[in-house]
């Protein structure tokens, strides 16, 4: 609606103006809402939470609300049903901010039984099979099917097919790399993290810092020969997070990520998978030189 829109925009939302936008919404819905209705429902982005209340927690204590459904784990059958209806609505499979747009819970149970958004088709058919729900969802099944056989090239769903039953409750790790200090590719943003800090140096970065709040880093870049620019860094797993996260593009001069899938993006954006298979071409397939306790030893005797 245009009226959430434009309080989307506003910058200088005080704390009276987002409790009655959740009263309302609440009196509107039947229901406390979750962050994620309140989000999009209301207009409120996450950063305007954080600057007024820290966290969705501490802004319900605020109104004196109790969380929807307070220590509940969500139902499987609640989430099958869920997605099914999405999945029959789109008439494919949804992707994860399709998900979001549509479902009435976040990624989160999805993502935490299944260990990633990548897993969810396999993790449900399994799931389905295992009920015998196979009259009730046999088109969404046939969908699935489907587009495991888009991905079969992918590295995604190189197994054998079918696809091997997801072990939940284990880690998943991305795509082994075959070089760098992160061996498997980043699975989230504290991986892109992790691996720019390791490329930095050869990418002409000098970190200046980093901070849980956006943007997420300051560094300078060179520009020219013994010219330095500062640069506002915001890391992402894919760039198209940084929509997704609502951020500012006039608070952040560079988008840093594993992959980029935001062809529309308005900001220059450093895509690491990239760059570290220009890194590979130009080392040969050789490591960074590592510092041995030898090295440390001769060092220190030549000071």
């Amino acid at each position: 609606m245009p009226q959430n829109q434009a309080f989307q925009r506003s910058k200088n939302v005080n704390r009276q103006e987002l409790i009655a936008v959740l009263l309302k919404l609440t009196e509107q819905l039947g229901h406390t809402p979750s962050r994620v209705e309140l989000m999009r429902h209301g207009g409120v982005t996450r950063q305007q939470i954080k600057n007024n209340f820290c966290t969705y927690k501490q802004m319900l204590e605020t109104c004196g609300l109790e969380k929807l459904g307070p220590g509940k784990k969500v139902e499987m059958a609640d989430l099958f049903h869920d997605w099914t209806g999405i999945v029959r609505s789109l008439g494919k499979i949804p992707t994860y901010m399709e998900y979001e747009e549509r479902s009435k819970y976040s990624l989160h149970p999805l993502r935490a039984r299944f260990g990633s958004w990548l897993h969810v088709p396999a993790g449900l058919k399994q799931y389905a099979d295992e009920q015998g729900l196979a009259a009730e969802w046999a088109d969404v099944r046939t969908l699935v099917e489907e587009h495991a056989r888009r991905q079969k090239g992918s590295w995604r769903m190189a197994a054998a097919q079918p696809v091997p039953s997801l072990m939940i409750g284990q880690p998943v790790y991305g795509e082994f790399t075959g070089w760098s200090p992160l061996v498997c590719a980043p699975t989230n943003e504290l991986g892109v993290v992790f691996l720019f800090g390791a490329m930095a140096l050869h990418l002409g970065f000098l970190v200046l810092r980093v901070q849980a709040e956006f943007p997420d880093c300051e560094a300078l870049r060179m520009v020219a020969e013994k010219r330095l620019q500062k640069v506002r860094i915001e890391f992402e797993q894919e760039s198209r997070n940084f929509m997704r996260h609502m951020h500012d593009p006039a608070g952040c001069d560079l988008i840093v990520c594993w992959e980029h899938n935001w062809p529309e993006c308005p900001l220059p954006v450093l895509e690491l998978k990239k760059e570290l298979g220009k890194l590979v071409a130009a080392l040969g397939n050789k490591t960074l030189p590592l510092m041995n306790a030898d090295d440390t030893d001769k060092k220190k005797q030549n000071l």
